[in-house]
């Protein structure tokens, strides 16, 4: 079974090893066929140093604590 990778912003770096990353998904609405935009945030081993505000692809990889599934995989933007 493959690894998921997504994509998302850097929301939060207050924890040591860890930052949040927010993912957006765009969807349009069943009924009324709007496109409507909604984001989770997931806790992330930060290996590479991301910063508040940066860009970044995250990659799945065994739990590493309660919260942590992913970890950073490469940095996009700063």
């Amino acid at each position: 079974m493959s690894k998921k990778n997504l994509i998302g912003t850097v929301v939060s770096d207050k924890m040591e090893k860890t930052v949040v990353v927010e993912v957006e998904r765009d969807f349009h609405h069943p009924r009324y066929q709007k496109k409507l935009t909604r984001g989770k945030g997931y806790k992330v081993a930060n290996l590479l140093g991301a910063k508040v505000g940066d860009r970044v692809r995250i990659e799945e990889c065994r739990p590493l604590s309660k919260g942590k599934r992913f970890q950073v995989v490469e940095i996009l933007a700063e």
